[in-house]
């Protein structure tokens, strides 16, 4: 059952390099009230926004480019990272590689294959018992009102009010994707972190949607959609939202 719209949910962070589970994970984790990332490998979980970080991450051992043991030991030796809750998830099912993994932090281990059900029982009790988890479910009243430059955007009513006092609407999608840069003005995002932020799944590389996006949202939000100053295209990396936000 997915949470209160009033509590804030905890946001998981999936690391594995198969896609059917990142997908599987990003969609069973989601319909249970969980904010899912996903990413393939260790570079690009470091890639992810850094004002976002997880409440807990789902490790696989095995992957290309990127050893997860010693991840893991490297995120337990960080005190900024040392006492965040990480369940391994591998093909590994040998004792002694358990027990390796649980010595350099891991919170629990699940091996491949597994029940999703049984991985959420895990995630759920390792929330339970871990306080700096358990302080990320809270009561919030998330803002819904945003200022930028000379422009108000209402979440709830989905439209956007320039200067001249005229509220222009937005789809669902256009709203969420402004949503995301609201939330980090100033990052450059690429097109494959914005698709997993507003959609929850990758792009693959002819997946122009959030290019397409994009230029919906300029058309309604740009003084010169032409010549766009909210929406800077930053070259080979993707999208930067540049004027300050206020919330309201």
């Amino acid at each position: 059952m997915a949470l209160s719209p009033s509590i804030q949910p905890y946001h998981v962070v999936v690391i594995d390099d198969h896609e059917e589970i990142r997908e599987l994970l990003v969609r069973y984790l989601g319909e249970h009230g969980y904010r899912v990332s996903a990413a393939e490998s260790i570079a690009a979980f470091e890639r992810l926004p850094v004002d976002d970080p997880p409440d807990l991450l789902v490790l696989d051992i095995l992957m290309p480019g990127g050893d997860g043991l010693t991840f893991c030991r490297a995120l337990r030796a960080d005190p900024r990272t040392s006492s965040l809750p990480m369940i391994f998830l591998t093909a590994v099912a040998e004792d002694t590689d358990r027990i390796v993994g649980l010595e350099m932090g891991a919170d629990d281990y699940v091996t491949k294959p597994f029940n999703p059900r049984e991985l959420l029982a895990r995630i759920k009790a390792v929330l339970r018992r871990t306080p700096a988890a358990e302080a990320a479910v809270r009561p919030a009243q998330p803002p819904h009102r945003f200022a930028f430059a000379d422009r108000l955007f209402d979440l709830r009513r989905r439209e956007v009010t320039g200067p001249d006092g005229v509220a222009t609407p937005l789809s669902t999608a256009e709203a969420r994707l402004l949503s995301v840069f609201l939330e980090r003005p100033g990052v450059t995002l690429s097109r494959d972190q914005l698709l997993e932020l507003t959609s929850g799944r990758e792009a693959d590389v002819w997946d122009r949607s959030i290019d397409n996006q994009v230029s919906r949202l300029r058309r309604k939000i740009e003084p010169d959609p032409g010549k766009p100053t909210l929406i800077k295209t930053c070259w080979g990396d993707g999208y930067q939202f540049t004027p300050e936000v206020r919330t309201q």
